[in-house]
C-alpha cells in the first residue's frame, strides 16, 4: 500500500537513545509515571486520528470520483492506525525493566514527535494518492479519447462508404429513369410509326365511305394530323419524310371520302327536291317550304362532316399572302357542289320572277321602279340563301360568290336599262335609291354583324353601272350644253335682258331705296343653293319659277344643276374631277361669252344714249356677276382636290433630231449615243388643274380690268402731259384744264356706273365694293399726275406757274385757279363717289365673304 512506505521508513530508521536522568523516581513511581504517559499517548493518538479523519461535508457538490477517492485514503489511513495502536500495546507488554521502559519511552517521545507531524504527513499522503488518483484518471482519459477517436474515424469510414453507396444508388436509379424515359419515347415515337398500317387498312377497305359520319372517323382524322405534325417537327428522323408523304396521302383520302359523302349527300336531297317539283304544280308557298325546309333537314349532319375538311384547309406557316392552302381546293369543291346544286333550283325561278316584273305595266318601260321591285325581290331571296349556307357551313367564306350567281337575273335585267337611260334625273334617281336603302352609310363606322348578309356587296355591281352611266352623260352634257354651247343673240343682248326680266315681274320684291334705275334683275344669293331631287315633273330643272335663278347665263345654270345632281352620288375623286372640269369648261363659256358681249359693244360706240346701248362695262360686269354667282355656289360642293393633268413631253426629242439633221449627222451613232441619255427621253409634265384657283384668276382679272376701263374714263386728261386739247395760251400743258377735265368726266361717269353696277349685282355691299375700286384707282393715278406735276414733268399751266402752290396745304377745298393736292382732290372724289353712303348701317365686310 502506498501509506505504508513512510511508516516502514520510521521504523527503519535508528531510534535515538537518550540518556537516563538523574531525577528518575524509582520503580513505583516510574509505574505510575508510565501510566500517566500511557493515557497520555492513547489520548494523543486518539486526537491524531480524529485529526485524520475526512474534512467536513459542503454543500458543493462533488464528482463521482472524488467519493471514490476519498473511500479509498479512508481505508488505507483506518488500516495504518489499527497496526500502529497493535505495535504500541505490544511494545508496551514487553516492558520488563527500566532499559525496556526507556526504550519503549524512546519509542513512545519518537511516535510523539511524529505524531506532531502527522498532520503534514497524512496531508502529503493525501496528496501523493490524489496525484496517483489523478494519474490513473488521466491513462484512462487517455485511453477513453483514444478509443472515441478510433471509434470516430471507423464513424467517418462508414459515412464516406455510405455516401459512395447512396451516389452509386442515385446514379442506378437516374439510369433506370433514364432507360424508362427512353423506353417511353421510343414507344411514344413507335406509335406515329405504328399508326400507318392499321389506317391504311381502314381507309382502303371497300366500305370506308360509309364510316365518314361517325365520330370514329373524326378521331381517325385526328390521330392522322398528330402524326403529320410529328413527321414535320422531327425531320432528321429515319424515314419520316417518307412517313409524312404517306400520311398526307392518307388524309387526302379521308378528305375525299368526305367530299364524296357530302356531295352524294347533297345531290340525293336535290334529287328528292326536284322530284316533287316535277310531279306536281306547287304554289309560291309550297315551293318555299320545299326549298328550304328539306335542305335544313340533313344540313346539320353534313356540316360537321364539311368541317372536318374547313378545319385542315389553313394556310402553312410561312406561306406567301394569298396562296391558296393545302386542303382549301376541296373546300372549294364543296362550296361550288352547293351552290351548282342551290343553283340549278333557285336561278330559274329567280329569273322567271324578274322577267314578270319586268314585264308588268308599271316597271316595264320605267328604269327607277323596276330597280326597286326586282332589288327588293333579290335581297329577300338572297336573305333567305345566307341563312341557309349558314346552316351548312361555317363562315363566309365562297357565300357571296354564290350569291352575286343567284344575282345574274337582275343583273341582265337592270345593266341594259341603265346603260339605255339617257335621263339624268332618273340614273341619280337610281343612285340615290341604291345608295339611301341598300349602302352603308359612310359616316357610320359599325361594321356589319359577322353573322347578317351584306346586301351592299351584292348590290355594288348595279351602283357602279348606273355612277358610270351618269358620269358618262354628265359628261355628254358638259360636252354638248357647255363646252360647245353658241349662245342665240337674245341671250347676250344686254342689259336689254335686265329690263326684260325687272318687266317680268319675276324677280323677288323687297324694300329698296328710291332711285331712277330699273330694279337689277339677278339677285345675289348670300348662301349656296344646291338644286335637290324632283325639281319638276318633266325631269328638268325648273329654274324659272324660282326668281334667285333667273337672269342667270344657261351654261351657269346648267353647270350648278349637274353638280347638285351628281354631288354626294358618284365617288368623292369622281366627283372632285368632275366639278373641276365642270368649273372650268364654265368659266371658259362665260368668257367667250363676254368677249361676245363687248364685240357687240364695240359696234355701238356711236349710239348717243349710253344707258340703251351695249357697253364695255356691260361686258365686265356680266362676267364679275356670273363668276360671283358660280364662285359662291360650289362652295356648297366641297371640291377639295386637285386633278393632276398627266402629259408626256416629246418637244426635246423633236428638237433633238432637227439639231442633228442641221448638222448633217442624223445617222452617225457616235452622235446618236451621245444624245441618247438626256435628249432621246420624253419628259413627264404634270399640270395641276385646279379650277377654283382659275375661277379667282378670271374673276380678279375681269375686276381689274372693269375698274381699269372706269378709271381710264375718269382719268384720260391726266394719264399724260401731251393732250392737245390742254394746251395753255402758252403753249404747255395746262394742269388746270385738266384737272378741271377730270372733275367733269367724275360727275359724268360715276352715275353712270353706278346705274349699271345696280343693273347687275343686287347685293349693296358688292356694288360699294367695285365702286370704291374705281375711286381707290382714281385717286393712285391723280396722286401719280400731282407728283409728276410737282417734279417739273408740266410744261407750264397751273397756278403760280407750273402748278405750283398747292403742296402742304390741309384738307378742305381747294381754292380758285390752284391744282388741287392729293388729299382736296380725295376727299372730294369720296363725295362724288358716295362710297358706303348708299348702305346705311351696313359694313363691307371682307372681300372673301364678298367673293373677291
Amino acid at each position: 500500500m502506498p501509506s505504508a512506505a513512510p511508516q516502514e521508513d520510521r521504523q527503519a530508521t535508528p531510534k535515538h537513545k537518550r540518556r537516563q536522568s538523574s531525577l528518575q523516581q524509582p520503580n513505583e513511581d516510574a509505574q505510575a509515571n508510565n501510566d500517566r504517559a500511557l493515557d497520555a499517548i492513547a489520548e494523543s493518538s486518539a486526537e491524531a486520528r480524529r485529526n485524520a479523519a475526512p474534512p467536513k461535508a459542503t454543500v458543493n457538490r462533488r464528482a463521482q470520483s472524488y467519493s471514490d477517492f476519498h473511500h479509498a485514503v479512508t481505508s488505507i489511513f483506518g488500516a495504518d492506525s489499527i497496526r500502529e495502536d497493535e505495535r504500541r500495546d505490544k511494545d508496551a507488554g514487553n516492558i520488563k525493566d527500566d532499559l525496556d521502559f526507556a526504550d519503549w519511552y524512546d519509542g513512545i517521545e519518537g511516535d510523539l514527535l511524529d505524531a506532531s507531524h502527522d498532520e503534514y504527513t497524512d496531508y502529503q499522503r493525501q496528496l501523493d494518492l490524489a496525484s496517483s488518483h489523478l494519474d490513473t484518471l488521466l491513462s484512462d482519459t487517455n485511453n477513453t479519447l483514444n478509443l472515441l477517436s478510433s471509434l470516430s474515424d471507423s464513424f467517418k469510414a462508414v459515412e464516406a462508404q455510405t455516401t459512395t453507396f447512396q451516389k452509386q444508388c442515385e446514379g442506378l436509379t437516374q439510369e433506370q429513369k433514364r432507360l424508362a424515359s427512353l423506353t417511353d419515347g421510343i414507344n411514344q415515337n413507335l406509335k406515329y410509326y405504328g399508326f400507318l398500317e392499321p389506317v391504311t387498312r381502314r381507309l382502303n377497305a371497300p366500305t370506308a365511305g360509309s364510316m365518314v359520319r361517325s365520330q370514329e372517323f373524326s378521331a381517325m382524322l385526328a390521330r392522322l394530323d398528330e402524326c403529320l405534325e410529328y413527321m414535320a417537327a422531327h425531320p432528321k428522323h429515319r424515314e419520316a419524310s417518307t412517313y409524312r408523304s404517306r400520311y398526307r396521302l392518307l388524309m387526302t383520302r379521308g378528305l375525299t371520302l368526305i367530299r364524296v359523302n357530302f356531295v352524294g349527300g347533297l345531290r340525293e336531297i336535290a334529287s328528292d327536291v326536284t322530284k316533287r317539283i316535277a310531279d306536281r304544280q306547287l304554289n309560291d308557298t309550297t315551293m318555299s317550304a320545299l326549298l328550304y325546309a328539306k335542305f335544313r333537314v340533313g344540313a346539320s349532319e353534313l356540316k360537321e362532316v364539311a368541317q372536318e375538311i374547313r378545319k385542315r384547309a389553313v394556310r402553312a406557316p410561312g406561306a406567301e399572302p394569298g396562296a391558296e392552302t393545302e386542303y382549301q381546293s376541296l373546300m372549294n369543291e364543296l362550296y361550288t357542289s352547293y351552290s351548282a346544286t342551290r343553283g340549278r333550283l333557285v336561278v330559274p325561278l329567280i329569273r322567271k320572277k324578274i322577267g314578270d316584273i319586268a314585264a308588268a305595266p308599271s316597271t316595264s318601260k320605267e328604269l327607277v321602279p323596276f330597280a326597286r321591285h326586282s332589288i327588293g325581290y333579290i335581297r329577300d331571296m338572297c336573305s333567305s340563301e345566307y341563312d341557309l349556307w349558314r346552316e351548312w357551313f361555317e363562315g363566309e367564306q365562297g357565300i357571296y360568290d354564290f350569291l352575286e350567281s343567284v344575282c345574274e337575273p337582275l343583273y341582265d335585267h337592270l345593266r341594259p336599262r341603265t346603260i339605255h337611260e339617257n335621263e339624268i334625273l332618273k340614273l341619280c334617281e337610281l343612285c340615290t335609291l341604291l345608295q339611301t336603302r341598300y349602302m352603308p352609310d359612310q359616316e357610320d363606322d359599325e361594321p356589319v354583324a359577322s353573322d347578317e348578309l351584306d346586301f351592299s356587296v351584292l348590290i355594288q355591281p348595279a351602283l357602279e353601272d348606273a355612277q358610270t352611266r351618269l358620269v358618262f352623260r354628265v359628261q355628254a352634257v358638259l360636252r354638248d350644253e357647255i363646252e360647245r354651247y353658241k349662245p342665240k343673240p337674245d341671250v347676250l343682248d344686254y342689259p336689254a335682258n335686265n329690263r326684260k326680266m325687272s318687266l317680268s315681274g319675276t324677280k323677288n320684291q323687297r324694300p329698296r331705296r328710291q332711285s331712277s334705275v330699273a330694279e337689277p334683275t339677278t339677285p345675289m344669293p348670300k348662301t349656296p343653293m344646291i338644286v335637290e331631287q324632283g325639281d319638276s315633273p318633266n325631269g328638268h330643272f325648273d329654274f324659272d319659277t324660282q326668281a334667285a335663278f333667273q337672269g342667270w347665263y344657261p351654261t351657269l345654270r346648267k353647270a350648278i344643276w349637274l353638280l347638285s345632281r351628281i354631288y354626294r352620288l358618284v365617288n368623292s375623286t369622281v366627283f372632285d374631277d368632275l366639278a373641276h372640269q365642270i368649273v372650268h369648261q364654265t368659266t371658259l363659256s362665260l368668257t367667250h361669252a363676254s368677249s361676245l358681249i363687248l364685240s357687240s359693244s364695240s359696234n355701238n360706240n356711236n349710239t348717243k344714249n349710253k344707258d340703251n346701248a351695249k357697253t364695255p362695262a356691260d361686258a365686265h360686269l356680266f362676267l364679275i356677276k356670273h363668276l360671283l354667282l358660280l364662285k359662291q355656289q360650289i362652295v356648297a360642293f366641297d371640291i377639295e382636290y386637285v386633278t393632276s393633268d398627266l402629259q408626256l413631253d416629246f418637244s426635246s426629242l423633236t428638237n433633238t433630231f432637227h439639231e442633228l439633221r442641221e448638222r448633217g449627222s442624223l445617222f452617225n451613232p457616235k452622235n446618236l449615243w451621245q444624245l441618247m441619255g438626256a435628249n432621246l427621253v420624253p419628259r413627264v409634265v404634270e399640270n395641276m388643274l385646279d379650277a377654283k384657283v382659275e375661277l379667282d384668276g378670271r374673276l380678279r382679272e375681269s375686276i381689274t380690268t372693269f375698274t381699269s376701263a372706269f378709271a381710264d374714263a375718269i382719268t384720260a386728261p391726266i394719264k399724260n402731259n401731251d393732250n392737245a386739247a390742254l394746251t395753255s395760251k402758252r403753249g404747255g400743258f395746262d394742269a388746270m384744264k385738266a384737272v378741271t377735265a377730270v372733275q367733269s368726266n367724275a360727275q359724268k361717269e360715276v352715275p353712270f356706273l353706278r346705274r349699271k353696277v345696280e343693273e347687275y349685282l343686287d347685293d349693296a355691299r358688292t356694288r360699294e365694293t367695285l365702286v370704291g375700286a374705281v375711286r381707290d384707282l382714281v385717286v393712285r393715278r391723280y396722286e401719280a399726275f400731282y407728283e409728276r406735276l410737282m417734279h417739273g414733268e408740266g410744261k407750264g399751266g397751273g397756278v403760280g406757274g407750273a402748278g405750283g402752290g398747292g403742296s402742304g396745304r390741309k384738307k378742305g377745298k381747294g381754292r380758285e385757279g390752284e391744282v388741287w393736292d392729293v388729299d382736296v382732290f380725295e376727299e372730294w372724289v369720296c363725295g362724288v363717289f358716295g362710297v358706303g353712303e348708299m348702305v346705311e348701317g351696313e359694313g363691307y365686310g371682307s372681300e372673301e365673304e364678298r367673293g373677291f
